[in-house]
């Protein structure tokens, strides 16, 4: 299967089924059936041929959901750019993607138009499922942009494995909340449309905004980054909204601490999931799925598991590997690295091959994540290899730190990375933002962790921040912050 098919399934299938909520958009499935079938024609009336690249700079709205198809439909393959990106960095990207088309504004607006029964004439572009269908544009250690590919196959595996996961149905109302440019969100596009359920989108992501849509729509699920997710929680407004329709929030792109799990669970009145995944693997590869056992225990010790990065996902060979390649044990203390393939995992990187020939090792993606594995089989990332901090001679994995950090009361958001430092080599620096109306100073939150980490492990340096630096999809950028500290800008 291919993508275009997935939409045009459903719009022959269940016509009539609401599709997409954008405001005052309305669309039913054969509505937006038929307008990505008008967009994907007037696409090529202006040139665009199978195999060229269109790039998409759009917040979430019926019109990124549009392009997604039309770009499948006639074998393009789309770009989505991230709308935080400056004029320079964006066209860094479209240069590198050598794009033939941006679908932007006003313009866009009018491609994106109504054309009732347009797929009744559209003649869909033949692909095959290794086709390229989607290039995301990460940063990576450097900060270089690199596209991941993502062919049809890909995409089209995921959501069908999404699908039986989360056990998805037509009653399903996704919330579109984080931005639509990114795998975080993007792959509900698919998933959601598989089975017939609806999509909300809300444009920009505020707390209150949020609330009101998940009430007023009937929202059921949706996946927010951790940032997103304190912040939801405490708002005054979670609690007076009602959520009742809330069954599941999932969370991923950045570790969770297990206090904001529990927080999530009293406060949403609604199940929780913790996901891990990359750009390169479409984006899931595991899910907190907690055995029988660990589901029965009471809720704080419960949100410890839940906060756990999980088991394999459908359809990915997971593995956590010494530097030799041999398994590490079982006993959720020894750390390797993570490697994964399966059928959601790219080909690899646009334009790339060293890059991509080094990433990939007999076969295996190697992600760059640190784990252990429990004996209960649930894989849990320690850090990122490059953010594991080296101070003194020791390892401190930053994880660790932040998850005491959110222990504090008056903590919303913390990060910590190591900055150099002549004595230490590195020093654990930690930034916090804290909640509103909650003071606190650096020798009470040094004194906390110090209460509840090796002393090697508490922050040499503690820095109050307003906010915290973010990518595109709302997780913090240690790359960003580590810069900051390290030139003093704080």
């Amino acid at each position: 299967m291919d993508l275009w098919t997935i939409l045009r399934r459903a719009g022959d299938e269940t016509p009539d089924r609401p599709a997409v909520i954008d405001g005052k958009v309305r669309l039913t499935y054969a509505e937006a059936r038929d307008r990505a079938a008008a967009l994907g024609d007037r696409l090529r009336k202006r040139g665009v041929e199978p195999g060229d690249r269109v790039a998409i700079r759009e917040p979430n709205t019926h019109r990124f959901f549009l392009a997604y198809y039309a770009s499948a439909a006639i074998g393009a393959v789309l770009v989505p750019l991230n709308t935080r990106l400056s004029e320079r960095e964006a066209e860094e990207i479209l240069e590198d993607a050598g794009v033939r088309i941006l679908l932007s504004g006003e313009d866009f607006e009018g491609l994106a138009a109504a054309a009732p029964g347009a797929a009744r004439s559209f003649d869909p572009a033949p692909v095959s499922p290794d086709d390229t269908a989607q290039l995301y544009y990460t940063s990576g250690t450097t900060g270089r942009p690199k596209g991941v590919m993502l062919t049809h196959r890909n995409v089209v595996r995921h959501a069908e494995a999404a699908a039986l996961e989360l056990g998805l149905s037509g009653e399903d109302v996704w919330g579109h909340i984080a931005p639509m440019f990114h795998l975080a969100d993007a792959w509900a596009v698919f998933a959601i449309t598989l089975v017939g359920g609806a999509h909300v989108m809300v444009p920009r992501f505020d707390a209150p905004s949020v609330l009101l849509a998940i009430e007023e729509h009937r929202i059921t699920l949706s996946n927010l980054v951790p940032t997103m997710l304190a912040r939801l929680v405490a708002h005054p407004e979670a609690g007076r909204r009602d959520l009742r329709s809330l069954r599941l929030i999932l969370s991923g792109g950045a570790p969770i601490a297990p206090g904001l799990v529990r927080r999530t669970i009293e406060t949403l009145g609604c199940e929780y999931l913790q996901t891990y995944g990359m750009t390169e693997t479409s984006p899931y590869l595991t899910l907190g799925v907690l055995p029988e056992d660990l589901r029965r225990l009471p809720l704080p010790e419960r949100a410890r598991y839940l906060a756990r990065t999980g088991r394999p996902f459908r359809g990915v060979e997971l593995r956590v590997l010494r530097p030799d390649g041999t398994p590490v044990a079982a006993d959720d203390r020894e750390v390797g690295e993570i490697h994964v393939r399966g059928e959601t995992v790219t080909p690899g990187y646009w334009n790339r091959p060293e890059e991509t020939a080094a990433a990939f090792r007999e076969g295996w993606l190697a992600t760059g994540d640190l784990a252990v594995v429990d004996e209960h089989g649930l894989v849990n990332i320690v850090d990122r290899a490059k953010d594991m901090i080296v101070t003194g001679g020791e390892n401190v994995f930053s994880i660790e730190v932040e998850n005491v950090l959110f222990e504090h009361p008056a903590v919303l958001e913390a990060a910590v990375v190591g900055v150099p430092d002549e004595e230490w080599g590195e020093a654990v620096t930690a930034a916090v933002v804290l909640r509103p109306g909650a003071p606190t100073g650096e020798g009470e939150i040094r004194a906390f962790c110090r209460e509840r980490l090796a002393g090697y492990k508490v922050p040499k340096r503690v820095l109050f921040l307003p906010d915290l630096p973010k990518t595109g999809s709302g997780k913090v950028s240690k790359r960003v912050l580590r810069a900051r500290l390290r030139d003093g800008a704080g």
